[in-house]
């Protein structure tokens, strides 16, 4: 087997598992041993597809990579739930509001639904719910992702065109001082720029494991945008208001 294709095949198990030691890995990548393995992985880092951790162990790189949401959920869930909390301090009722896909929105999704609010969203997680629920949620269509259930492309940003919103927030890949918010799809990038342009005020869901990360397209600049967090950044924090659950 070549280095690309064993490089391919541990990227393949990395985004079916999220994080394996090396040793695991080894058994899953057929006649390699582990000093090839190693070579593998640091080419791949180079890359920046993906990470080595202390202890032996790596992990794919969701900056440059989307996730499954199976897989994404799994991370930083704890901060998120906090992020989700902090972030409906920001909603009054009647709002009309839009909730984009991936976890950290979908977290705040499940507590959003109990306000007297409307939600505009293309987060598939939202076709899930089941039961009573005090919101007006309105699923906006478009070509589903079933690793991110997400809707994005023609039709999606057809219908994002004529809608105005009070507030939006928005899950990101990555946030940095230079870069802005960048994330590693083109779809999305576009999706969240029309919801931007359309909304009286932005938020960005982004736990601080990815500040000072850069993927592959970019989103926007940080004017006009406030984070929710679940730490704040003395740096990122010069340049964009940074809301945290204790402020």
């Amino acid at each position: 087997m070549i280095p690309y294709e064993r490089q391919q095949l541990v990227l393949q198990h990395l985004s079916e598992s999220g994080l394996l030691k090396i040793e695991e890995l080894q058994e899953l990548v057929p006649d390699t041993s582990v000093s090839t393995l190693r070579r593998d992985l640091k080419e791949l880092e180079k890359q920046g597809r993906v990470e080595l951790l202390a202890g032996g162990a790596v992990r794919l790189n969701a900056v440059s990579h989307e996730l499954g949401v199976m897989v994404t959920g799994a991370l930083h869930a704890a901060e998120k739930e906090r992020m989700a909390q902090r972030a409906l301090e920001e909603v009054s009722d009647g709002d009309t509001v839009y909730l984009d896909s991936g976890t950290s929105c979908t977290a705040l999704l499940r507590h959003l639904i109990d306000r007297d609010v409307t939600i505009y969203t293309a987060n598939g997680s939202a076709c899930y719910i089941t039961g009573e629920m005090r919101a007006q949620v309105i699923v906006i269509g478009g070509a589903y992702n079933p690793r991110t259930l997400s809707m994005t492309g023609p039709i999606t940003e057809g219908i994002l065109k004529d809608l105005y919103f009070d507030k939006a927030f928005l899950g990101v890949n990555a946030v940095s001082v230079d870069r802005g918010v960048t994330n590693p799809s083109h779809d999305e990038a576009i999706k969240k720029q029309l919801v931007k342009e359309n909304s009286n005020r932005t938020y960005i869901l982004c736990d601080s494991s990815k500040f000072h990360r850069v993927s592959n397209v970019r989103v926007f600049g940080l004017e006009g945008l406030s984070i929710i967090s679940d730490a704040g950044d003395d740096q990122l924090g010069r340049y964009i208001e940074i809301l945290t659950p204790d402020k």
